[in-house]
């Protein structure tokens, strides 16, 4: 409960709350600084000195645009003094603005106690305040504050706006003391500051009230309040700034809150200007506490009117909804509001809010509830979260044994390939050193027997040595000279496949999807078609790819799939009227396919609504009347199809003929989607039709003109189109009785309404009709 007992501002306790006109609740002393000041005569200054208020810099610099954040810093609190330089001292950071320094002075936010919002100090709610920084020394603020204060009413208006909502509210005449003091949360928070003093065996004290307009550091402990300012004044600053004669003699000065907290009580008088801060009389404040000066906890009295402070509250405005007294209904301004008595409006919101509370606390209790499902879902995690550690390191283990193993191998793989290598080479040298030795030898001999002189000598052995050295020579053929093996080593190892698998190394979804939820308020049906939605359940954390819709075949038959993908919402179009459909959902992903959803039955409409197609309509066809009249100029027929098609069920709709000159012949019935639209209608095998002039008719199929009926149309007849598809027959109507005998029989298959117009002629489609049970006899057929 202590952060309800809390002030938004400054997060302390509430000291003498006050209520904002949007219910919340604030600290009087927070309400001082957080309150707006806006001079009206500041529109009337000149540009340099609007822009130089409250930066701190000299009118050169104050030309340039302010940054935003300056610019949102303009406005006035209650509260402490300014940091600005400019204000108080004429000419002295400011050179050159004239007489306008003295003007500007009277607003200043070192001279009249109100300030600039400071973006760097915040409460620890984030609503920023006023430091309470005291004027510097020497300046004028303590001789031009307490005038300052003493014209706000006349040169300014004022707003606060709440820590909480930010809702502004403007103060009247009145100040903050237009603000109802909120009795029952101040009790309240007396009563738990008691009680933890109690359990903590000491309760904290409160910070004393520091005087706004001290000079010195720190400033003095503030001893009057003036109600009408605003301001708080220590004894000195009281009789130096706001003394009790001129414009200050009808102020009100008040004792400031002080270390007793919301039991405090203030003691003002006209006389108490003169006297100590600390007076022995008694004050009965707008509440009605009327406790002693002594400051003790008293048993709390009845709060009276602010208005009428004699009179205790008795009644209740239900229009302005708040107390008040009998004098308030004589002469206030709630004198023709609705009233009723205090108690009785007391006792119904105690009831309205204990019903509020029975349904906060079931709330409640459904939270704990949820938060011992969190709870238990927290352990869970817990839990699984090491089962799938140590799944994890128990895999990536044997990964790491098999890469180990299969390094192994390709190790020996490369120490058989380098000692192949190495004896190839050594075999290879020794066999190329063994044939220049030989070769070597050979030289040398052949050498030392040419130097010998001996001709005869030389000639017996020339013709061998001779031979021996061409042999010699022809043991170096061509690529004896050259290495039989490369340096390098043919093996390579692919390990991009490997490392790309490494990296996209991942957890699969090894669970099936859960069941879908339908979600019955957004299933529904419309003429022939039905639209159904569904939705995963919460927390679901298996992926899902996509899902499958089916529906049977409306007479309680085999499921069949309507809809594949990833979409939660599908519409099927084309059903049967006043059919019973049963649908049902699941879910599929890359482990397959989950359970069915629950099934849902759905009702298609017992009769056919539908206007004409737009569509499929010639062009020469003319729609009007959200689609539901049509006609034609064209001397040829033209062909226009209806929205709705037809497959089982008995179906009858009307059309009324607007307009017929000079007796054309349009034809009404039935045709295949893929109908000739610019020829009569039945004149192809894809149209079954009746086609009438002013004295008679016929039946036409494939260009075959049938039982001529006597009985035509003209301006304002009604044609009667009768589809029975459990009987397999198409009849026609005119003017409720029927023409001529059953024009067609054995059809089946799929029907749309049709209709073939020339010639001006405008008929108005009637749709959704129950079959007629009162039709006239047939005529009879001319032959």
């Amino acid at each position: 409960m202590e952060e309800e007992l809390k002030c938004p501002v400054c997060g302390s306790l509430f000291r003498e709350p006050i209520i904002l006109p949007c219910s919340h609740n604030v600290c009087l002393p927070c309400a001082r600084t957080i309150a707006v000041q806006t001079p009206d005569g500041e529109q009337h200054l000149p540009p340099p000195l609007l822009h130089s208020r409250g930066s701190g810099l000299p009118t050169s610099s104050a030309a340039a645009a302010p940054p935003p954040d300056q610019e949102a810093a303009v406005g006035r609190a209650f509260g402490g003094g300014g940091s600005s330089a400019t204000g108080g001292c004429p000419g002295g950071g400011a050179g050159g603005v004239g007489d306008h320094a003295d003007k500007l002075s009277l607003y200043s936010e070192t001279d009249s106690g109100y300030g600039s919002y400071t973006p760097s100090l915040k409460s620890p709610n984030g609503v920023r305040v006023l430091p309470m920084v005291p004027a510097p020394p020497g300046s004028s603020a303590a001789a031009a504050r307490g005038a300052a204060c003493s014209s706000l009413s006349s040169c300014s208006s004022s707003s606060i706006t709440c820590p909480q909502c930010h809702r502004s509210a403007s103060l009247d005449h009145r100040g903050l003391r237009g603000f109802q003091r909120n009795r029952l949360l101040e009790a309240i928070v007396q009563r738990y500051q008691q009680g933890r003093g109690v359990g903590q065996g000491a309760s904290a004290v409160p910070e004393m009230a520091i005087c706004q307009l001290c000079d010195r550091t720190p400033p003095e402990p503030a001893a009057k309040l003036c109600e009408q300012c605003d301001v708080l004044y220590c004894a000195a600053c009281q009789l130096k700034c706001h003394p009790s004669r001129g414009p200050f003699a009808k102020h009100r000065l008040v004792q400031p809150p002080g270390p007793l907290g919301p039991a405090e009580t203030r003691c003002a008088s006209p006389s108490a200007t003169q006297g100590a801060p600390s007076g022995g009389g008694s004050y009965k404040s707008p509440g009605g506490a009327g406790v002693g000066s002594s400051g003790g906890s008293s048993a709390r009295k009845f709060p009276t009117c602010p208005e009428h402070e004699m009179e205790n509250y008795s009644m209740y405005c239900v229009n302005c909804r708040t107390p008040v007294c009998y004098l308030c209904l004589e002469e206030g301004r709630h004198g023709n509001h609705d009233v009723k008595p205090l108690g009785a409006m007391w006792k119904q919101h105690k009831a309205q809010l204990s019903q509020a509370l029975n349904g906060v606390s079931d709330k409640a209790k459904e939270a704990k509830e949820f938060l011992v499902q969190l709870k238990n879902i927290l352990q869970q995690i817990q839990e699984n979260g090491l089962d799938y550690e140590a799944c994890l390191v128990a895999q990536c283990d044997a990964l790491v044994d098999a890469l180990t193993r299969q390094k192994a191998k390709l190790l020996t793989k490369v120490t058989k390939e380098r000692e192949h290598k190495l004896k190839m080479v050594w075999d290879q040298i020794n066999h190329c050193t063994m044939k220049l030795r030989q070769s070597t030898g050979l030289m040398e001999y052949c050498l030392e027997v040419i130097k010998e002189n001996d001709p005869s000598g030389f000639l017996q052995i020339s013709d061998a040595l001779i031979k021996r050295v061409q042999v010699s020579q022809e043991q170096w053929v061509k690529g004896a000279l050259e290495p039989k093996v490369s340096a390098e080593f043919d093996l390579t190892l692919d390990s991009e496949p490997l490392l790309q698998a490494i990296h996209q190394l991942d957890f699969i979804q090894m669970k099936l999807p859960p069941i879908p939820l339908l979600q019955l308020e957004k299933c529904c049906t419309r003429n022939n078609s039905v639209t159904l939605a569904w939705r995963m359940p919460p927390f679901t954390h298996s992926p899902v790819d996509g899902y499958i819709l089916e529906l049977d075949d409306g007479n309680g038959g085999q499921f069949r799939e309507v809809y594949v993908g990833k979409e939660t919402l599908c519409t099927i179009d084309g059903l049967h009227f006043n059919s019973t459909y049963n649908a049902r959902v699941k879910a599929f992903n890359s482990s397959g396919v989950g359970p069915y959803s629950k099934t849902v039955v759905l009702q298609t409409s017992d009769v056919a609504w539908f206007t004409f197609d737009p569509n499929s309509g010639h062009r020469d066809i003319i729609l009007s009347n959200d689609n539901q009249t049509a006609t034609c100029s064209s001397y040829d027929d033209r062909v226009v199809l209806g929205t709705a098609a037809f497959s089982k069920g008995v179906h009858y709709w009307e059309l009324h003929v607007d307009r017929y000159d000079n007796h054309p012949d349009p034809a009404f019935g039935v045709a295949r989607a893929s109908v000739v639209k610019d020829m009569m209608l039945g004149k192809d095998d894809k149209a079954w039709a009746m086609y009438v002039d002013n004295n008679r008719s016929w039946f036409m199929h494939c260009n075959s003109h049938t039982n001529r009926t006597e009985g035509g149309v003209c301006k304002g007849a009604i044609v009667g189109v009768l589809l029975d598809l459990n009987k397999h027959t198409l009849t026609f109507f005119i003017n409720g009785q029927q023409q001529g005998p059953t024009a067609f029989s054995h059809v089946d298959g799929v029907f749309m309404p049709a209709l073939s117009l020339n010639r001006n002629v405008q008929v108005t489609l009637h749709t959704g009709l129950e079959v007629p049970t009162n039709l006239g006899r047939p005529k009879l057929s001319g032959n």
